[in-house]
């Protein structure tokens, strides 16, 4: 059995979770993130979303494996990059908020994918409220079984990066977590 999928009322609190997050990875690294992104359904003010944050840390692909040694001396634990190239995911330490901490590679697609996504939702009110909608009725739908929810949201998903200029046959995006 999978993790229980629960989809939350928007909380203003996140932006202010994900800040203490990115402050607390960039003194980690100290520098050698390009910048550290909010991504995720909880980057969008008034979507709900599961109450777990999403941080991209874009990195040079040079300094992805210095960024690995760094996050994993600071408590994270590196699950490679889950099928995603360009991509390295980590898992939290117990001790914070609830979160997905991601190394992208700067101007890599999984980077492309997570702020074009955002950044539609952010922008297209009817698009959040179909996006939300589809996500409530699949929790409903697949309350014990995130793998299900999250290759049922993939179609959206797709339709919305397909219009920037995603290739048709693109499927690897459905095993992203930022995009659940």
């Amino acid at each position: 059995m999978s993790e229980p999928v629960v989809v939350v009322e928007y909380d203003p609190q996140w932006p202010r979770i994900y800040e203490e997050l990115r402050q607390r990875v960039g003194r980690l690294l100290g520098g050698v993130a390009c910048r550290i992104e909010h991504v995720g359904s909880t980057a969008v003010p008034d979507l709900a979303a599961k109450p777990v944050v999403d941080v991209d840390v874009v990195v040079d692909a040079a300094n992805v494996p210095r960024t690995i040694a760094m996050l994993e001396a600071g408590g994270y634990l590196h699950r490679g990059n889950l099928g995603i190239e360009g991509r390295e995911a980590f898992a939290a330490p117990a001790r914070l908020p609830r979160h997905n901490l991601y190394v992208c590679v700067d101007d890599g697609r999984a980077l492309r994918n997570h702020v074009t996504f955002r950044d539609h939702l952010r922008a297209h009110a009817e698009a959040r409220e179909a996006y939300e909608a589809l996500k409530r009725e699949l929790a409903r739908r697949f309350p014990n079984d995130i793998e299900s929810y999250a290759k049922a949201k993939t179609e959206f998903v797709l339709g919305v990066l397909r219009a920037y200029g995603l290739p048709p046959d693109d499927l690897s995006i459905i095993e992203d977590e930022n995009l659940r």
